[in-house]
């Protein structure tokens, strides 16, 4: 019983994020720039833009000078299945500062709206945007607040973990380069002075 190894839950979770870390790997910039696109499709994800988030994500990403492919991925988080919960939840978090509508209320609206949505074409971007705007004033106040905290927080987490990540990747990277090199030129055979 004591030589039992500890499971590990966090290598299940990486073996999930597998293939998005290897994409995300593989974008072109500096580390800082894919996690800063990635934290801010993140926080755009996070915040009820809802139905304008990619054309705000891409006007921002280039404005600032970061990853693009990283902040459109991201932003992709919030979709028809995911907006009820991720928004119930936000809803609940600024619910502890602002009086509101109770939290079962505003998870069957956000039920309503992402059906109502789910119906739109992708293109129509104000009637989307004016669906999930049709919420009442008491709903809003704390929706938008919890969606700040919780979308602030979610960034920069992601922004100081994903960077971290990346430079241990480029770091490796260029370790193995290194090494390579080195093993190469022992392995030639030496020039003669003829």
């Amino acid at each position: 019983m004591a030589d039992a190894k500890p499971s590990v839950p966090l290598k299940g979770l990486f073996l999930r994020l597998r293939p998005l870390l290897r994409l995300i790997r593989g974008f072109r910039g500096s580390p800082e720039a894919i996690a800063g696109g990635f934290s801010l499709g993140l926080f755009l994800a996070l915040t009820p833009t809802v139905g304008i988030q990619i054309i705000v994500a891409i006007f921002l990403a280039t404005l600032f000078k970061l990853s693009r492919p990283a902040a459109l991925i991201s932003v992709m988080i919030t979709n028809p299945l995911t907006v009820p919960p991720i928004f119930t939840f936000n809803y609940w978090v600024g619910s502890l500062f602002f009086d509101g509508p109770s939290v079962r209320e505003v998870y069957g609206y956000f039920i309503r709206i992402t059906g109502q949505m789910a119906r739109l074409d992708f293109w129509e971007v104000g009637a989307q945007l004016k669906v999930f705007v049709q919420a009442s004033r008491e709903m809003l106040l704390p929706l938008i607040f919890g969606s700040l905290v919780v979308a602030s927080i979610s960034a920069l987490l992601s922004y100081i973990l994903l960077v971290r990540f990346l430079w241990f990747l480029k770091l490796r990277k260029e370790r193995k380069i290194q090494l390579f090199k080195i093993r190469k030129k022992a392995q030639s055979p030496p020039a003669s002075d003829d």
